[in-house]
């Protein structure tokens, strides 16, 4: 070994020659970073073998069934999907909501009872859900929407990792007390806290976390699947002609600004029917205050599903949004993926959803709306190329398949990296700042 030193100590060209030779064989071979990269590789494959693939739990929707609704559509739109990639995903419905079956497409259905209340329904069964899954062998329990977040920092108590999607600040809404407002203001804040990672379905979102909590979450939106015109029989059980209606479709509560549609379409004089498909959770004072309010043009065909609703929204002449309250609406996303020209309000997560593929009027004036649906039923080239370009921007951004993708590869990073935990980007100040 003196006789190696002695040689290159003399001959210091070889040894830098060496050194620079070794420092790269480290780098490329031996870095942390390929370390690493190797072994999230290698969980992924036992992951993707079944050696150990994620098992996740959604908590926060009402289950399971064939009423149109946002969570409810995510609960079976991706689960079906995750299942598809090898995850094993467990549903908790509500007994009161779900038919008595045991899997869907796949997914493991757990039916639970609850309150049924206005205020107390989701929070049992929330509850109650959070407890089942804490005694099973799922490792990740995921919970939609802000008022079932306070109960994300449970099953982390157990070993478990927790996801929380914020649909909307839901706090805003108007059907809530000054009670129920706060628990839910309080449910943001957990949502932002308590869960292993934060996911929100809009840009908008993400930036109202990072400033209001200085943590940036993830941004997995909602998705939806492209559709085309079929048979129209149902229409004419509706009395309905294809391309001869307006359509609204959705939950008929406040912030959703039915009252206001109708108004703005009274106003018109017009013969074109309005549809508004769908109906109210628990107001049904609400409902029949739009029926009163409602001309003998406007149609009310309660919730449609399935081909029904395939084919309700394809020949849709016009597709409205009135709301004033949205986090990413799966509505909207499916009349764009059906190429209907859509009117939403201005609100910034409608502006995020349409891009430039849609048209806006004033959030919350009923003059402006009734202006904009006059211009546009007067025009058939703007609606048809607001159509072309709404499916070309639902297509790019929002199809489900790649909406599952990012959750997967989510539920695959939290399963894979054992103990440690993920965090939310940190807060980054803008340069004008």
């Amino acid at each position: 070994m003196a006789g190696a030193i002695s040689f290159l100590h003399s001959n210091p060209e070889l040894a830098d020659a060496m050194a620079s030779a070794g420092r790269s064989l480290l780098r490329t071979q031996h870095s942390f970073e390929s370390h690493y990269a190797r072994l999230h590789e290698l969980y992924r494959e036992l992951i993707e073998a079944g050696k150990g693939r994620p098992r996740v739990a959604f908590i926060g929707g009402r289950g399971i069934g064939s009423k149109y609704s946002g969570i409810e559509t995510f609960y079976e739109q991706a689960g079906e999907r995750l299942v598809n990639r090898g995850c094993e995903v467990t549903a908790y419905c509500r007994k009161h909501f779900t038919p008595a079956i045991e899997t869907c497409k796949g997914i493991k259905i757990v039916r639970l009872p609850s309150i049924q209340s206005k205020h107390l329904d989701s929070f049992t069964h929330t509850l109650l859900s959070t407890a089942h899954a804490m005694a099973s062998d799922c490792d990740i329990v995921h919970y939609q929407c802000l008022g079932p977040a306070l109960f994300s920092f449970l099953p982390r108590l157990f070993g478990k990792k927790t996801v929380v999607t914020v649909q909307g600040l839901d706090w805003q809404r108007k059907k809530w007390g000054w009670f129920a407002a706060r628990i839910l203001r309080l449910g943001e804040y957990a949502s932002a806290k308590f869960p292993t990672k934060t996911v929100v379905v809009s840009h908008v979102l993400q930036n109202h976390y990072e400033s209001v909590y200085g943590r940036r979450p993830m941004f997995i939106p909602n998705g939806t699947a492209l559709r085309y015109p079929k048979d129209s029989h149902m229409l004419g059980e509706w009395n309905l002609q294809p391309n001869r209606y307006l359509l609204y479709m959705g939950r008929l509560s406040p912030e959703k600004n039915c009252e206001m549609l109708i108004d703005a379409y009274n106003r018109l004089g017009s013969s074109i029917p309005l549809v508004l498909a769908g109906g109210s959770t628990r107001d049904d004072n609400y409902v029949r205050k739009l029926r009163a309010k409602a001309s003998h043009s406007v149609r009310f065909l309660g919730w449609v599903s399935g081909p029904a609703l395939d084919e309700l929204l394809t020949h849709a002449m016009l597709f409205v949004l009135p709301s004033d309250l949205e986090g990413l609406s799966l509505a909207l996303l499916d009349a764009m993926a059906a190429a209907r020209c859509v009117l939403a309000s201005d609100i910034p997560e409608n502006r995020e959803a349409m891009g430039t593929a849609g048209f806006t009027f004033e959030a919350g004036n009923s003059m402006d709306l009734t202006r904009m649906l006059a211009t546009l039923l007067h025009d058939h080239d703007a609606r048809l190329q607001a159509g072309t370009l709404a499916r070309q921007r639902a297509r790019e951004l929002y199809m489900w398949d790649d909406v599952v993708e990012k959750l997967h590869r989510l539920y695959l990073s939290l399963a894979s990296i054992g103990s440690a935990e993920l965090q939310d980007e940190p807060h980054r100040r803008s340069s004008a700042a």
